[in-house]
């Protein structure tokens, strides 16, 4: 009967300290969600202000007048119509290393967001362990026997974040994939400008060769005219010993286009990542980039350039490690559970007693030699240096912008002039070469005109190959080619 009464008070005496405990956990739990209220943090606004007059307000802006629209709109494919530059865009963007490189980077922000996101959730583990040992036997202490031990428990731990340091690192985890994306972006606006300008250029020196070549076919000529005036002692070998040096030089320079042009091939076999080979592409002028685009608005720039978007997001990023550094101050709460089966000392060999065991910790920093502060203050002056980055870096873009409307708009004004200047040379070496044959003109004439109307020729082409480049230039300055 005793031993009945001593089993219900230790029954109840049982319940009323599993109570107490439960108790004075939810007071730890309330106390540290009261203590860390103040450690919820506001989710990062990004900056899209831009500056008056970002641009500029120069001729180039006045005569290129600023549109709602963007030539950045427009996806690369839109903007380069050409079917075999397309076609060599496309395998740049596939076998490219740097692409994969940034493509893998962006791979590798996307698990550590997923790890983050992970954290809100407990981590289980299972932790069996055995052990053996000796026991002395009889009333003397005579012989000895073997005991076996074990436990097979499921332990459990819960890093409740009270503090909203697992939000703030599951959003600085997404500002960095956010990042790895631009980084992408912007890798693959690089390629595409680097494949279109090596493309452009290669079509510029096969247009200097169609030059050059026309060229010496009619310098040949002049040659020959000059050669049968000697003959008929209308002329001086000397007239023939220098048109036929300026005939070389023409010859001098096919060969070095010929060298460019598979200099060319080879640095755009690189980007593509194959071996040096032929590039197959059009001829000069068979497609043309768009002739009429507008900047667009500067917001529209904050939106779509890369380098703004990553200065944007590195500035998040930096915001949130401020947020974690300041939840530092703020308490921890720790769950920890453990359930399993185990034979204790090993007295009886099975089945095992239920293992249960709860804790809950609750930390609150008090005094850490100030390295907390120290910690938050570096975490500040961090972000603001990240924020005058982020100004600089779209101050920036705007001169950037600026100055390839300039070019654009120097190359539109040079191409009516070179076009002008052409036609006349060309009636002036006709005109001239008329009257070499007729023998009313000198050979130093007939140099004269044919050297001005190379010249003129040449770089007329150059100029449509740097307007090209410029037009290019802008639109990856505006953000073009990320699509």
């Amino acid at each position: 009967m005793k031993n009945a009464v001593n089993r219900a008070q230790y029954g109840q005496r049982k319940t009323f300290f599993a109570l107490a405990a439960k108790k004075r956990l939810s007071i730890i739990i309330l106390a540290g969600l009261v203590l860390s209220s103040c450690g919820v943090y506001k989710k990062y606004q990004p900056q899209n202000d831009a500056p008056d007059q970002l641009f500029g307000s120069g001729d180039s802006l006045s005569q290129l007048a600023m549109q709602e629209s963007s030539i950045a709109a427009l996806s690369w494919r839109e903007f380069f119509t050409d079917p075999l530059l397309q076609d060599l865009i496309d395998s740049a963007l596939v076998r490219n290393t740097d692409v994969k490189s940034a493509r893998i980077s962006l791979e590798q922000a996307q698990a550590s967001l997923r790890a983050a996101k992970l954290a809100y959730l407990p981590s289980l583990s299972l932790a069996p362990s055995a052990s053996v040992g000796t026991t002395m036997l009889g009333a003397a202490g005579n012989g000895s026997g073997l005991t076996y031990s074990y436990s097979i428990p499921l332990q459990l731990d819960w890093n409740i974040g009270i503090s909203g340091s697992v939000t703030v690192n599951k959003r600085k985890a997404n500002a960095v994939v956010l990042q790895a994306e631009v980084s992408r972006d912007a890798m693959q606006a690089n390629i595409i400008s680097s494949v279109a300008q090596l493309y452009f250029q290669l079509l510029l020196l096969d247009e200097e060769l169609r030059i050059l070549t026309l060229t010496d076919s009619l310098w040949d000529i002049s040659l020959d005219t000059e050669r049968a005036l000697w003959e008929n002692g209308k002329a001086y070998s000397t007239a023939v010993n220098q048109m036929e040096a300026s005939n070389l030089s023409v010859k001098t320079q096919i060969v070095d286009v010929k060298r460019s042009i598979r200099s060319v091939e080879n640095s755009l076999c690189k980007i593509l990542a194959i071996t040096p080979q032929t590039i197959r592409r059009n001829t000069w002028g068979a497609y043309a980039l768009p002739e009429r685009f507008g900047t667009g608005v500067p917001a529209v720039l904050l939106e779509n350039r890369p380098d703004i978007k990553l200065a944007n997001h590195t500035l998040e990023e930096a915001f949130y490690n401020t947020a974690a550094a300041r939840a530092q101050f703020y308490p921890s709460l720790s769950l920890q559970g453990l359930l399993g089966w185990t034979n204790g000392s090993g007295s009886v060999p099975d089945p095992g007693a239920l293992l249960l065991q709860a804790a809950a910790s609750l930390v609150q920093p008090i005094f850490a030699l100030g390295k907390l502060k120290a910690q938050l203050k570096i975490a500040q002056l961090n972000q603001e240096n990240k924020l005058n980055n982020y100004v600089q870096t779209v101050i920036n873009a705007g001169n950037q912008v600026n100055e390839y409307l300039a070019d654009c708009q120097v190359a539109m004004d040079k191409d009516v002039l070179y076009k002008r200047q052409v036609e006349v040379l060309q009636a002036a070496y006709d005109g001239t070469h008329e009257l070499m044959n007729s023998g009313k003109a000198s050979y130093l004439e007939v140099l004269t005109a044919q050297e001005s109307l190379l010249s003129a020729q040449l770089n007329a082409a150059e100029n449509m190959y740097n307007g090209s480049v410029a037009l290019i230039s802008l639109y990856i300055a505006l953000g073009g080619a990320t699509k």
